[in-house]
């Protein structure tokens, strides 16, 4: 028999434990009250001839003092409840000692794959981790209620974020980049005013980021169609400039003269905008996680500066930033989102020329992601915004005189579901999944209200790009911000994991089956529909958000593997699949995966993307229009992975194989980080004495066993 800890740890029964734990509380009362060595093996048989694979250490102590007070040994029942009590109170005084040394050794794997922007070698990010682990603790313990917490250690559910739970800061945001622009702000007691030209508002716009980003702990986005109007005041101050210095020029010399220069100003603003991003450090010692928004909206009147920007955008993508050896590389930030619309969507549109750059860009680099503004509109009333930086939508929302408002606004925190733990308890009993799956959502409700309530209250004072210069709001200073966490302005999201294992469970069968997609769209829409009753009774915005969420993924699966066993299609693989996601092992096109997907989209309206992995990338450019082509007709929000094995830091597509050092190492750039790149799982890479075998670990032999 092993045991489960209360850290999560398994260790193997050690039945010595109990006799030294009842030892200990016999010793402690009178002799009539306590129970001879006999009956103390009697409780050991009693547990041991339950005979289960694996017991949860709670769950053996309360056999203990079942048994104690079925022998009426009550005296002895309190001693050793006291004693159990007061062993539970020295865990819970300090819990963070193991996670804080290890971190400071390098020695936490789970924490150095986190996040893709933060280094935990690094003193500054080091220094936020061990306030994050500190924060972790006082939630558990303290912040949040037991059964919340209790219901995250388990599994039940993810409160994401506990790390920065502790402070009154939210998750994602809109940056109200065109307000902060056009009516300034203030960064650090100094007043930035409103630019005269695009080189500062990219210098103002990427100051502006990393403010936001030191003071909330999720993504942000910008839309970049707000510097077109950047644009233009440089091209008419470089046209003055002209006229003033070489009089008598006629007017298309002076237009193409300073055509040339506002190119020049362009490329140096959008190099602006990628160095900063990527050179500067956030509070937290990360850099910014920000998403550039580009959409070209045909009664934008700067359409044709902003085609401009774009296309500068996307080619220094495509190109890439050097690292420390010269070598061109993917930068993680700033992420892109681009919107096919009429005007570009591969259809004889006047902009199809960007798209075209977008399919390369995305063959060599992974991005631009994909909006369809057809589909979008059809899901949001019209309306076509950005993402937030963690790829979650805001639900409409009109100001007072009825006008749609998307910038500005943001989303309080996430709780996510565990959809395959319900289905294993379920035993295919649907009865008894829909009685589990209505407790779970309540307990996701009371969860996400804690971040509500944690929220409330709050002032001004705490975030001032936020709340006082323009981010989000205006306020004054020493205001409440209570006026934006109700009635829908920001948003309570309720994530999910798992609808593939789910059905799996439950009919046999998955999602693309017929009976398999009519349960996975009921549980679906029975979410959005808990939701919009939770919206309904609070006046608070909650929403259905099913966007990429990794680490989760193998988190749940790795503590149902602990607690269920290995089970086929479940918890065999390692992962769960992501919210409504086919499962990757899935032999099917890009087209129909899509189209299959699309569906699931506008119930999960508070985020949602699909992919599709493609081989190949570079050299299948045509294959790939042809399914941008598709998305703007069939699916909102998608993008492309690759099959091929992928170097994250430099984008090479290719084999990446094992070095001398027994390594993965990426041939283009060196990168030796397992983490940030993507090795196609291969059955066995033998190099001579030593090898790597997949399917039988224990083979694994000499240097290459952290493989």
């Amino acid at each position: 028999m092993q045991i489960v800890k209360r850290d999560g740890k398994i260790v193997d029964y050690d039945r010595d434990k109990i006799r030294i734990a009842v030892g200990k509380a016999n010793d402690s009362v009178s002799e009539e009250d306590r129970i001879t060595s006999r009956q103390v093996e009697n409780i050991i048989k009693h547990i041991e001839g339950l005979k289960k694979k694996r017991m949860l250490v709670e769950d053996v102590q309360d056999l203990i003092e079942q048994k104690l007070m079925s022998l009426d040994k009550y005296a002895l029942a309190k001693e050793y409840i006291t004693y159990r009590y007061t062993r539970a109170l020295v865990r819970k005084a300090n819990t963070t000692d193991e996670s804080i040394l290890s971190l400071i050794k390098n020695a936490n794997k789970e924490l150095a794959e986190e996040n893709s922007n933060k280094s935990t070698t690094l003193a500054s990010t080091q220094r936020d981790y061990i306030a994050g682990e500190v924060s972790r603790d006082l939630t558990k313990r303290v912040l949040l209620p037991e059964k919340i917490s209790k219901a995250h250690d388990e599994g039940i559910f993810h409160f994401h974020d506990t790390d920065y739970f502790i402070q009154p800061i939210f998750n994602c945001c809109l940056i109200n980049i065109s307000d902060m622009l056009e009516n300034g702000t203030v960064m650090n007691g100094k007043m930035i005013e409103t630019p005269k030209s695009f080189q500062v508002a990219c210098t103002v716009t990427t100051q502006i980021i990393a403010a936001v980003a030191s003071n909330q702990y999720g993504g942000q986005s910008v839309d970049l169609s707000h510097l077109g109007k950047y644009i233009r005041f440089s091209k008419s101050k470089f046209m003055k400039q002209i006229k003033k210095n070489h009089k008598g020029l006629s007017k298309d010399v002076v237009e193409s003269l300073a055509m040339d220069r506002l190119k020049d100003e362009i490329k140096a603003g959008v190099q602006t905008i990628q160095y900063q991003i990527n050179t500067l450090m956030t509070t937290n010692g990360q850099s910014p996680f920000v998403t550039l928004f580009m959409y070209l909206k045909e009664d934008d009147p700067y359409i044709e500066e902003n085609a401009m920007l774009f296309e500068e955008v996307i080619s220094q993508r495509y190109e890439g930033l050097k690292n420390e050896k010269g070598v061109y590389v993917t930068p993680a930030f700033p992420k892109l989102v681009y919107v096919l619309d009429e005007n570009n969507c591969l259809k004889g549109g006047k902009y199809d020329y960007l798209t075209k750059l977008a399919v390369r860009c995305s063959a060599k680099r992974m991005y631009p992601d994909y909006i369809s503004a057809k589909e979008m509109r059809k899901n949001y009333k019209g309306n076509v915004f950005s993402p937030m930086g963690c790829r979650s939508f805001l639900s409409p929302w009109k100001d007072k005189n009825g006008n749609y408002k998307f910038e500005g606004r943001f989303n309080q925190g996430v709780v996510s579901i565990n959809l395959p733990q319900i289905g294993i308890l379920a035993e295919k009993d649907e009865k008894k999944f829909w009685e589990l799956f209505e407790e779970r959502l309540e307990l996701c409700r009371e969860a996400l209200m804690c971040r509500h309530e944690a929220l409330l209250g709050t002032l001004s004072d705490t975030s001032p790009i936020h709340w006082q210069y323009g981010a989000i709001a205006r306020l004054g200073k020493g205001e409440k911000i209570d006026k934006y966490l109700k009635g829908g302005y920001s948003t309570l999201s309720l994530g999910y994991i798992g609808i593939y294992e789910l059905t799996m469970l439950m009919k046999g069968v998955d999602q693309t089956d017929p009976e398999g997609e009519q349960f996975a769209l009921e549980v679906m829409k029975y979410m959005r529909k808990k939701c919009d009753e939770w919206k309904k009774e609070t006046g608070l915005g909650f929403a259905l958000y099913g966007t990429p969420a990794e680490s989760l993924c193998y988190r749940f699966a790795r503590i149902d593997k602990e607690k269920f066993g290995t089970i086929k299609d479940v918890t065999d693989k390692g992962y769960y699949t992501n919210s409504y996601h086919i499962d990757v092992r899935q032999k099917i096109d890009a087209f129909s995966k899509f189209k299959f997907e699309s569906q699931f989209q506008p119930i999960s309206s508070g985020g949602c993307i699909s992919y599709v992995e493609v081989p190949n990338m570079e050299k299948n450019l045509k294959a790939m229009e042809d399914v941008v082509k598709f998305i703007y007709d069939n699916i909102q929000y998608a993008e492309f992975n690759t099959k091929s094995d992928y170097c994250h830091v430099c984008g090479y597509t290719g084999e990446i194989k094992i070095n001398d050092h027994f390594e993965w190492e990426c041939p283009e750039c060196g990168n030796k980080d397992k983490s940030k790149m993507n090795v196609a799982r291969r059955t066995c890479g033998y190099l001579g004495e030593n090898f790597w075998n997949v399917g039988k670990t224990k083979e694994i032999k000499s240097r290459v066993t952290h493989l």
